[in-house]
């Protein structure tokens, strides 16, 4: 079983920046594909980044792309997710999720296996 604990939401500005963290523990941390999801209300959850195990680049949403970076650390189990110029749209629960190494980028949440319990961010126009 590999737990999830995401921090770092908050209320922010528009045009601000956060940093949301995800901290994982139980399970070897670098065999998992790691990705952000997001819930705003009455909607669905929806794709917003993905990480393979190496770290490398990552892939995005085009309503996030050029302002998120997603980011990983294997030796500190952790995968984080820069937001930058935050939209009023951006407000939403983001959820950290973890899937099985794979060797291209997941996009569907069905396809993740384990998740954290959400964080909360607003952006405030």
């Amino acid at each position: 079983q590999l737990q999830l604990v995401e921090s770092g939401g908050g209320l922010v500005q528009a045009g601000g920046s956060l940093r949301l963290s995800c901290a994982a523990s139980g399970r070897t941390f670098s065999s998992y594909t790691m990705g952000w999801f997001r819930r705003a209300p009455g909607s669905e959850r929806e794709f917003v980044a993905a990480i393979m195990w190496s770290g490398t680049n990552g892939a995005y949403a085009d309503s996030v792309k050029g302002r998120f970076t997603i980011s990983r650390d294997n030796a500190k189990n952790t995968v984080d997710l820069q937001m930058n110029s935050l939209k009023p749209e951006d407000t939403a629960v983001y959820y950290c999720a973890a899937r099985p190494i794979s060797n291209y980028y997941v996009r569907v949440a069905g396809q993740y296996n384990y998740w954290g319990q959400g964080t909360q961010v607003t952006v405030s126009s």
